[in-house]
C-alpha cells in the first residue's frame, strides 16, 4: 500500500454517510493519544461537508480513509484545519500530510488573507505543518475568540490552561500568517538580487520596459513579471 492508492478530494454533501464513522474515529484517537479535541456531532461534520470546507481521503476501493475541515475564527481573521484524523488501516503511508496539504490549499483559496493556525501534541503534525510554512508561536498571537477556547473543555489538559492563563498548555500553537510569508518572498528576492549583479540588471530592464509598455488586455506584461520571478526563485 502506499500514497497512489488513495484520493483526497474537497468533501461533497453526499458523504454525509462517512460522518458517523469519522467523530467516531475523532473521538478514539483523541482517546489514544491522551489529549482532547473540540468534540464535533456527526451533524457538524455533515455540515462542513455541505458548505465545502472539508476534504475527505478515501482509498481506490472506495473505504473511507482519513478527513479534516476548516474552522474561522473572529470574523474570517484566523483559520483553523481541524480534525486531521486518519483510519488505523491506512495510517503511515503519508495520507495525514497529504489531507493537510489538501485542506491548506481549500484554506488559503477561501481565505487568502487570514492566519492559518493550530494547536498540537504530535510531533508528525508539527513537521507537515513546518513544511507548509507554519511557525510556532505564542497563545497570544492565536484568536482570541472565546468560542475557540470553549473548545478545549473536552480536552483532558483543560485544568493546565486555565491555570496558565490560557498563555500556554500542552500542545504547540504554530501559525501561518500570509503578509510575513510575503515578506519572507521580498527579502529573498532581494538578497538574489544583491547576490548576482547581472541579475540586478536585468530585473532593472525588465522592470522599465514593464512600466512604460501599456498593457495588454490578456495581462501578457503581467505575465512576463511572474515568469521572470519564478525563474529566479527556480534557480
Amino acid at each position: 500500500m502506499n500514497i497512489n492508492d488513495f484520493v483526497v478530494q474537497v468533501a461533497l454533501p453526499e458523504h454525509r454517510v462517512f460522518a458517523e464513522e469519522i467523530c467516531l474515529e475523532m473521538a478514539e484517537s483523541a482517546k489514544a493519544r491522551g489529549t482532547g479535541i473540540a468534540k464535533r456531532s456527526p451533524d457538524y461534520v455533515a455540515g462542513k461537508m455541505a458548505e465545502g470546507k472539508s476534504v475527505i481521503a478515501f482509498n481506490k476501493d472506495g473505504s473511507w480513509a482519513g478527513f479534516c475541515y476548516i474552522e474561522t475564527w473572529s470574523h474570517g481573521q484566523f483559520v483553523a484545519n481541524s480534525g486531521l484524523v486518519v483510519s488505523p488501516r491506512y495510517r503511515k503511508v503519508g495520507l495525514a500530510h497529504m489531507i493537510k496539504e489538501k485542506i491548506f490549499e481549500l484554506s488559503r483559496l477561501n481565505y487568502p488573507k487570514a492566519k492559518i493556525f493550530g494547536l498540537t501534541t504530535g510531533l508528525a503534525v508539527m513537521k507537515i505543518n513546518s513544511d507548509l510554512g507554519y511557525e510556532p508561536v505564542t497563545y497570544s498571537e492565536l484568536t482570541q475568540d472565546e468560542d475557540f477556547w470553549k473548545g478545549c473543555q473536552s480536552c483532558v489538559n483543560f485544568e493546565i490552561l486555565k491555570s496558565k492563563e490560557r498563555k500556554n498548555c500542552m500542545c504547540t500553537a504554530m501559525l501561518y500568517d500570509p503578509a510575513k510569508q510575503k515578506h519572507d518572498v521580498a527579502k529573498k528576492f532581494a538578497e538574489e538580487l544583491q547576490r548576482k549583479p547581472k541579475l540586478y540588471e536585468r530585473f532593472m530592464r525588465i522592470k522599465q520596459r514593464l512600466v512604460l509598455q501599456p498593457k495588454s488586455q490578456d495581462g501578457s506584461s503581467e505575465n512576463k513579471s511572474v515568469s521572470f520571478l519564478s525563474s529566479i526563485f527556480a534557480r
